[in-house]
């Protein structure tokens, strides 16, 4: 036979083969394991047909696990394996608290993410950025509060381009990335990089892309994703782009630091001069440190983006809390003037932001976690999950759990403000002491608070380090839009009630609508 003959022949043979591999793959992640409850059918086949619902009905589907097993844990069946889903607020701490080498945050980001691939190697390896985040970046609030605020008031102006006094329709998210994006790198990186078109575009893109890469690279099997991935994410030319803005910034901060030390006089405050401090020699490059600064953009732009969008449009839905939140942000003001400590004082708006963050969860899962310890990892109930296995938390079913809150469907803006305002009037009322539990009891109604009932910035070891700081960025975007400008939604119904516009959903991954819009004008005096 000929070798053309014999094409065919090697083509179908290696189909084989990968089908093969795949199928022995997927029957060692799928056995079935009774003790467990399973959403769905736990049949091979059946099963796979249930992980493709999970790509479009992942939040009703996780609710369905939730009622099965609401103090437990139940399997998802997920393209390549079993997903095993925690449930009740004390599996929840056990999660939380778990040791690194026994579930690892690292490697459920990862798979989340797919960061080796979207971010780089050293993201996922090395991740001393986020010790910087939680130690340099929450010390310096304060003190770097002025220049946020600066840049809030340059970018709603900018971005927004309002003339006069005519609404204008504005597609909220991408708006609100922007202004995010220069919010934050005025922290990261200053003046006047941090209100460069080409500079932020790039960082928006990147944080997008990343979204999207690994939605895609989770597609494919896993032992595949090392090859194709790299085709699928853009990293490399979102890093050379980068490191174009940031060379002359990290050459010069380099070299000063080669010539007067690591204290020189004068070293700005702002975070390239918190990462050197942690930066180790290999890490002290152009090309890495302009990833940690595209992976730390990442970060900020992703959950505060539509964290604040979500509160837009929640907003725009619920306009009775438009005046009480000028008014209070307007008095706050005038006695405190524009400070991180004023920020505090505005509990409507910081309860406000708790409660559609309540409603609103990045996705219906969170907290990904891998078990790594070799014999597993086993919970107060003797529930075993093998090394190997993924696990996740049930975030917005946690959230609708009756025994948390009334009305629970329902949006109300300034529950947790109440909640804090009763918890002081009883105390006073009882004489009852100032003491740790009941600071704590209070501080659990804060937004910045995690606890295992209310997840958007995790709970335990590896909450949220950065959520200090998106606290006091939104609760300053809020103040800022509702003392300066009206906003009213993009649709209404037959009654003239506001309609919020459909999230986006794709398995895991729910985001406002990138599409929808809300309409803004400048404040109008005779609604002051």
């Amino acid at each position: 036979m000929s070798s053309l003959e014999l094409q065919p022949v090697f083509q179908y043979g290696i189909i084989a083969l990968i089908v093969y591999a795949l199928l022995r793959n997927a029957l060692s992640n799928r056995q079935h394991d009774p003790s467990i409850p399973t959403l769905g059918s736990t049949n091979f086949l059946a099963s796979y047909l249930d992980a493709l619902r999970f790509l479009l009905r992942a939040p009703d589907l996780v609710q369905q696990g939730y009622n099965l097993n609401p103090q437990g844990i139940f399997r998802q069946a997920r393209l390549y394996r079993w997903e095993y889903v925690v449930c009740g607020s004390q599996f929840v701490k056990e999660v939380g608290n778990a040791a690194e080498n026994e579930l690892s945050f690292h490697e459920g980001l990862e798979d989340v993410l797919q960061s080796r691939i979207t971010m780089g190697r050293g993201i996922t390896e090395n991740p001393y950025h986020i010790i910087t985040i939680k130690n340099n970046l929450t010390r310096n609030l304060h003190a770097r509060f002025p220049d946020v605020r600066d840049e809030i008031v340059s970018a709603f102006d900018d971005v927004l381009h309002l003339q006069g006094d005519e609404w204008k329709a504005i597609t909220a998210l991408p708006a609100v990335m922007d202004i995010v994006a220069r919010a934050s790198n005025r922290l990261f990186v200053g003046l006047p990089l941090c209100r460069d078109k080409t500079y932020l575009d790039n960082n928006v893109r990147h944080t997008i892309d990343i979204i999207k890469s690994a939605a895609i690279i989770s597609l494919f099997p896993e032992p595949w994703r090392p090859y194709v991935g790299p085709w699928i994410s853009s990293r490399e030319r979102s890093n050379v782009r980068a490191s174009k803005f940031l060379r002359p910034l990290l050459e010069e901060r380099l070299a000063k630091e080669c010539e007067l030390g690591r204290n020189w006089e004068g070293k700005p405050n702002d975070f390239i001069s918190w990462l050197l401090e942690t930066a180790q020699d290999e890490d002290r490059t152009v090309e890495y440190l302009s990833l940690r600064i595209l992976a730390t953009n990442m970060g900020a732009l992703h959950t505060s983006s539509m964290a604040f969008t979500h509160a837009c449009f929640d907003l725009t839905t619920h306009p009775e809390h438009f005046f009480p939140m000028r008014e209070e942000a307007e008095r706050v003001v005038q006695a405190e003037g524009w400070t991180k400590f004023a920020l505090d004082s505005m509990v409507l708006i910081d309860s406000f932001f708790r409660e559609s963050q309540r409603l609103n969860p990045a996705g219906p899962l969170i907290m990904q976690r891998r078990v790594v310890s070799p014999t597993g990892f086993c919970f107060s109930d003797g529930t075993v999950l093998p090394q190997g296995a993924f696990l996740s938390v049930a975030s917005k079913a946690a959230h609708y759990n009756p025994g948390n809150h009334e009305d629970l469907t329902t949006f109300d803006g300034f529950r947790f403000a109440r909640e804090r305002a009763e918890h002081r009037k009883k105390s006073k009322t009882a004489f009852v002491a100032e003491d740790s539990s009941n600071i704590d009891s209070v501080f659990k109604r804060h937004m910045v608070s995690v606890a295992p009932d209310h997840l958007p910035f995790g709970t335990g070891k590896h909450a949220c380090p950065g959520r200090f700081f998106a606290a006091i960025e939104l609760k300053a975007m809020m103040a800022h839009l509702v003392i300066n400008y009206d906003i009213k939604a993009d649709a209404f119904d037959a009654g003239g009630v506001p309609i919020r516009p459909a999230d986006l959903v794709f398995g895991p991954y729910v985001s406002p609508n990138p599409k929808a819009k809300m309409w803004v004008r400048k404040r109008q005096l005779q609604n002051a």
